[in-house]
C-alpha cells in the first residue's frame, strides 16, 4: 500500500444545524463529554498553533485544563517558544481531533494570560514531580543530554522533598478566546458536515455551514 491509499470512509455520524446549541461554547462541551463518554485516548489534547514576529507558524499538542465562556484554557513557560510567539502575536488557533468519533473541531481566537492565582492554584494541584519538572526544564532551550535534566531534576527533587514546590514567574496559563469554532463531523466520500460558528460584534454568535 502507497500513502495515497490509504483513506478511511467516515460513516459514524452526521451533523445537521438544528442538532448543535445556538451557543458553541456549549455545543464543545457536548462534544467533549461524548467524547469522554466515548473513551477517546487524551480527549483534551489539542494542537495549539503560534505565529512568530517573522509570520512564520509552529504547532504542538498541549493539554485543555479549563473550558468557560471566555474559552479554552492551558498551562505552559511563558519563556517556551510558544510563549515567545504568543507575546509578540496574542493570536492562535486550537485544533481537536477525536478518531474514535470521526469528529475535529478547530477554534481560532485571541490569547490572554490568565491571573497569578489562577496559574497558583492550578500549578499546586498538580502532582509533585510535575511541579519539580517545571522548575527543572527550562522548556524549549538547549541543553547538554537528558543528564543534564535529570540530574536537575534529582536535585530539586532533595530540596523540595519536605516543602512546597513554590510556582516559578516563569510558568502559567492563558486562555483562548474564540472569534470562530468550527465542527467538522465525518462523512461518506469525503462530504463532511461543517458547522462553523463566527463571533459578531463581541456579542452574538452567527452559525453557517461550509462546503466540505
Amino acid at each position: 500500500m502507497t500513502l495515497a491509499d490509504i483513506r478511511t470512509d467516515y460513516q459514524r455520524a452526521s451533523l445537521s444545524e438544528d442538532q448543535v446549541d445556538a451557543d458553541p461554547i456549549k455545543q464543545f462541551s457536548i462534544w467533549f463529554q461524548e467524547a469522554l463518554n466515548a473513551k477517546v485516548t487524551e480527549p483534551n489534547a489539542m494542537s495549539l498553533a503560534t505565529v512568530n514576529a517573522q509570520g512564520h507558524p509552529s504547532s504542538r499538542i498541549v493539554l485543555l485544563k479549563d473550558l468557560d465562556q471566555r474559552g479554552m484554557s492551558w498551562f505552559t513557560h511563558y519563556t517556551s517558544k510558544k510563549g515567545e510567539e504568543l507575546a509578540s502575536n496574542p493570536f492562535a488557533a486550537l485544533l481537536f481531533f477525536w478518531p474514535e468519533l470521526e469528529r475535529q473541531v478547530r477554534i481560532e481566537g485571541t490569547i490572554e494570560k490568565l491571573s497569578k492565582e489562577q496559574s497558583d492554584k492550578y500549578f499546586h494541584s498538580r502532582p509533585k514531580m510535575s511541579q519539580i519538572g517545571a522548575l527543572a526544564s527550562p522548556q524549549s532551550q538547549e541543553i547538554a543530554d537528558r543528564g543534564a535534566l535529570e540530574s536537575k531534576m534529582n536535585e530539586l527533587e532533595a530540596e523540595y522533598a519536605d516543602k512546597e514546590v513554590p510556582k516559578p514567574s516563569y510558568w502559567g496559563g492563558y486562555v483562548l478566546k474564540p472569534r470562530l469554532i468550527e465542527f467538522w463531523q465525518g462523512r461518506s466520500s469525503r462530504l463532511h458536515d461543517r458547522i462553523v460558528y463566527k463571533k459578531v460584534d463581541n456579542k452574538s454568535w452567527k452559525k453557517v455551514r461550509l462546503a466540505p
